[in-house]
């Protein structure tokens, strides 16, 4: 082919015949002619194959061509597609990080609720395990005839570490036959020995002919304080640190019997607004020798 053909095809979209010495039938390959060397004799070609060289000599014919729409289509779409992949995972990308925002807030406000949570209940339990009241002993107090105690004195105090206690909010049990519950007549609290008698013979006030343990009854228990030195028992019915009270049941209004009859066992509970309360179960001996009685 001469030389003034093909140059005039260089750098257009061609269609070359070539038939290799020998074979029977011719080849056609279609692509960019690139450049022609006339002195080794060979043609430069860009197929879809890739880049190429071709013998001039093989060569039977060659003609400009047109590219196929469907290919250039085909490579729109391909690129297209890539595009919107790429969207894709950035979307996907944007939603995780959300999702991660959200979960990570959750838990911030959950651990935040959960923190405040633990600590309002581990202050409840510790005034719940540290406060409380405790008995140190019972004594009863017969009739004159020393057949039945009529009145307990149980001596109480706060317990070790103990915050304050309101006896006014306390909530006495005295189980016999039946249950009673007793609260506290806030009019009947005073202090010990007023006018240098019995505790069973303190009066309401001091000269009154009225005593504390006359005045109890089946609904409310008194208050006597044994060791009150900032007065705290008797202006606010609140106990604290040493201080020491004798709570005062009247049985004879409780029990049917008109007191505790001896070798009988009474029990019951004093508890206190928050904290531990304290129990208390005794047994009348088989004879009252004396007015006072220690109960075990």
């Amino acid at each position: 082919m001469e030389k003034k053909y093909m140059e005039r095809l260089v750098g257009r979209y061609c269609k070359i015949v070539t038939k290799e010495p020998g074979d029977d039938r011719a080849s056609v390959v279609i692509g960019t002619l690139e450049d022609v060397d006339y002195k080794d004799g060979f043609i430069l070609i860009d197929s879809e194959q890739g880049l190429g060289c071709l013998r001039i000599s093989t060569i039977i014919a060659i003609k400009p061509a047109q590219k196929h729409k469907k290919h250039t289509e085909k490579r729109l779409i391909t690129e297209d597609n890539k595009a919107m992949v790429g969207i894709g995972t950035l979307i996907v990308f944007i939603a995780m990080v959300l999702i991660a925002a959200v979960a990570a807030s959750v838990l911030i406000n959950t651990s935040e609720t959960l923190q405040s949570r633990a600590k309002t209940v581990g202050t409840a339990t510790i005034r719940e395990v540290s406060a409380g009241i405790a008995i140190e002993q019972v004594t009863g107090y017969t009739n004159p005839s020393k057949s039945l105690i009529e009145y307990l004195a149980i001596q109480v105090r706060p317990r070790a570490g103990s915050k304050d206690i309101d006896l006014s909010l306390c909530t006495l049990s005295v189980l016999h036959n039946n249950l009673s519950i007793l609260k506290l007549n806030e009019s009947l609290v005073q202090i010990v020995n007023l006018d240098n008698k019995s505790v069973f013979h303190t009066p309401i006030t001091s000269g009154s002919p009225y005593t504390i343990v006359e005045n109890t009854s089946q609904l409310y228990f008194g208050v006597i304080a044994v060791h009150d030195p900032d007065g705290s028992i008797l202006t606010t019915n609140g106990m604290n640190s040493g201080d020491r009270a004798l709570i005062i049941i009247n049985l004879s209004a409780i029990l049917d019997t008109g007191g505790l009859e001896p070798r009988k066992e009474v029990s019951g509970t004093l508890a206190p607004e928050i904290g531990i309360k304290a129990e208390y179960d005794v047994t009348a001996p088989s004879v009252f020798t004396m007015r006072i009685v220690k109960l075990d």
